[in-house]
C-alpha cells in the first residue's frame, strides 16, 4: 500500500537544498517513489493511505555517525567530570550492566534517538552482538561495529604501552562474528562497520588488519581519533608523531574511514585526513561539554565529508545540529557561517556520505529509501515559518517531531512511539541506572565520589 503525505512543506535536503510548500511525497515499500505538489502526486497514486501534513514540515532522517547507546546509564555522572574523566573508578557504570540490562540501556538510548529525528546510527560498542537483536526491532536503520583494541590496560594505567597478539585476534574474531550475523539483514536495514577503538590503543597490526578486513567485506571502518589531550601525549609520546600521522603512517585513513572527534587537530593533520578522503562525524554536543570543537571550517575545506555525531549520555541529534552551528561560528567568531543548512546538511545528507550509503538516504528523493521525519511547525517558538530549516534548527525541540519513518515503516505516529513499549523502557531503565551506580560505589568505596546519588526509585 502506497502512504503519501500530503500539503506539506517538503525539506527535500538535496543538492540545491530544495524546500517545497503545499506537496507530497509518496511511499511505497521502503522507497520514496513521488515528490511534488499534493495534486499531481494525489492523482498518479489514487489508491494509497494518505496522511494530513497541514501544518507540518517534512525533513530526512538524521544520521548520527557516532554513539554509544549504554553510555545512557551514566547520563547525569559523566559529563561533568572532564575526559578522560577526573573520577578514579577504574569502570563506569555501564562496565557493570548484565546482558539483560546493557539491552534495556541500548534501547533507551534507540527511544531518544528516534524522539529526536533519528533514522540511522552508528552504534559502536565492545560486545554489540549482545544487543543487535533488540536494536534491529526498534525499526532503526544500523550501523552494528565492535570496539576493540589490543592494547594491554593494565598495563597502560600504569603508562606503559604493551600490546596483545590474542587480544588482537580476539578482537578481529569477535568482528567478524558479528558481521557474518548481521551485515545485510533485515532487507538490508543492519550493516556493520570495523571500530579500532583509538590511535593510543592500538598496535599497527590491528589498524592494517581492521582496515583489510573491512576491504575484504566491503564494508566501513571507524575509530576516535583527537578527542583528548592524553590521547595526542600518549602517541606523540610512543610513537613520535601526532594521532592522525600514526594512522598515516600505517595506511589506516581512507574514504572508508568514520573518525570520530577531531577536537586537538593541527593543520598538518587536516591536511591528511583531506587528502585521503577520510569522513569526520563532527560531535559537537559532547566536544562543547568537553570544553572543545573540532575545526569545521578547515576539514571541510580540506575535502572531508562530514558527518554528525552524539557520542556519549544522550542521542539527541537536534541538540547536536544547534550545537554545532553555535560552537563553530564562536570559534571562528563568525555570524553568519555555518548556516542551518549547513549543519542540517551535515546530519543528513554528509552522515550518509560519510556512512557511504549516501546513494540511498540522506535526502527526499525519489528512488531513495523513506528515511523521514516530521515537525509539527504550528508551535510557539516555530512560527512564522518562513525559513523552517533556519527555525528548526536554532529553536526546533524533539518534542516538536510527530512522526519518524524509517525504510518505509512508521517508527513513531502521532507522538507516539510504535516499535518500543516506552513506559516499559523508561521504568526499567530508571531502576537500572541506579543499581548500577549503587554497584560502582559498592566495589569501590574507598575512591572519592563528590555526588550524593539520591534514594533508588
Amino acid at each position: 500500500m502506497t502512504t503519501i503525505i500530503q500539503n506539506a512543506t517538503i525539506v527535500t535536503g538535496d543538492p540545491g537544498r530544495t524546500v517545497l510548500h503545499g506537496s507530497a511525497i509518496a511511499v511505497d515499500g521502503d522507497r520514496i517513489v513521488a515528490i511534488g505538489p499534493t495534486g499531481e502526486v494525489s492523482a498518479a497514486h489514487p489508491v494509497a493511505e494518505r496522511v494530513d501534513g497541514a501544518g507540518k514540515a517534512v525533513f530526512p532522517g538524521l544520521i548520527n555517525c557516532h554513539t554509544h547507546l549504554l553510555a545512557t546509564a551514566d547520563r547525569g555522572i559523566l559529563e561533568d567530570f572532564g575526559f578522560p574523566t577526573t573520577l578514579r573508578f577504574p569502570v563506569a557504570a555501564r562496565a557493570l550492566l548484565t546482558e539483560e540490562e546493557r539491552q534495556v540501556m541500548a534501547t533507551l538510548g534507540a527511544l531518544e534517538a528516534i524522539r529526536s529525528g533519528t533514522t540511522c546510527l552508528l552504534e559502536i560498542q565492545a560486545g554489540v552482538a549482545g544487543h543487535a537483536e533488540t536494536l534491529a526491532k526498534t525499526g532503526l536503520r544500523l550501523v552494528l561495529a565492535h570496539n576493540f583494541n589490543d592494547v594491554d590496560e593494565a598495563k597502560m594505567r600504569e603508562g606503559a604501552f604493551q600490546f596483545l597478539p590474542d587480544r588482537l585476534d580476539q578482537g578481529l574474531q569477535r568482528s567478524a562474528d558479528l558481521i557474518g550475523a548481521w551485515h545485510g539483514k533485515e532487507n538490508g536495514r543492519v550493516s556493520c562497520f570495523m571500530a579500532p577503538h583509538a590511535p593510543e590503543n592500538c598496535s599497527p597490526d590491528l589498524l592494517r588488519r581492521a582496515r583489510a578486513m573491512a576491504e575484504h567485506y566491503d564494508i566501513g571502518y571507524t575509530i576516535h581519533l583527537s578527542q583528548s589531550h592524553l590521547e595526542v601525549e600518549a602517541v606523540m609520546r610512543t610513537r613520535g608523531v601526532k594521532p592522525t600521522q600514526y594512522l598515516f603512517a600505517n595506511d589506516f585513513l581512507g574514504p572508508r574511514l568514520v573518525v570520530a572527534h577531531g577536537r586537538y587537530l593541527d593543520p598538518s593533520e587536516v591536511a591528511l585526513l583531506g587528502q585521503t578522503g577520510t569522513a569526520i562525524s563532527n560531535n559537537a554536543a559532547i566536544a562543547a561539554r568537553r570544553g572543545a570543537a573540532a575545526p569545521a571550517r578547515e576539514l571541510l575545506a580540506a575535502g572531508c565529508a562530514m558527518g554528525m555525531g552524539t557520542d556519549n549520555m544522550a542521542e539527541d541529534m537536534v541538540e547536536v545540529m544547534r550545537t554545532g552551528l553555535f560552537l563553530e561560528r564562536v570559534r571562528r567568531n563568525d555570524e553568519m557561517w555555518p548556516t542551518p543548512e549547513d549543519v542540517l546538511e551535515w546530519a543528513t545528507l554528509g552522515g550518509a556520505k560519510a556512512l557511504g550509503m549516501a546513494d540511498a538516504v540522506g535526502t527526499l528523493e525519489a528512488g531513495k529509501k523513506a528515511d523521514l521525519f516530521m515537525v509539527d511547525t504550528q508551535r510557539p517558538h516555530l512560527v512564522p515559518t518562513l525559513r523552517i530549516a533556519s527555525a528548526f534548527v536554532h529553536q526546533g525541540q524533539p518534542a516538536d517531531i510527530t512522526d519518524v519513518m524509517a525504510d518505509g515503516r512508521w517508527l513513531m505516529r502521532d507522538s507516539k512511539v510504535l516499535t518500543i513499549d516506552e513506559d516499559e523502557v523508561v521504568r526499567q531503565a530508571e531502576r537500572i541506572g541506579h543499581e548500577a551506580w549503587r554497584r560502582v560505589l559498592d566495589r569501590y568505596p574507598d575512591v572519592p565520589f563528590p555526588i550524593k546519588l539520591p534514594p533508588q526509585p
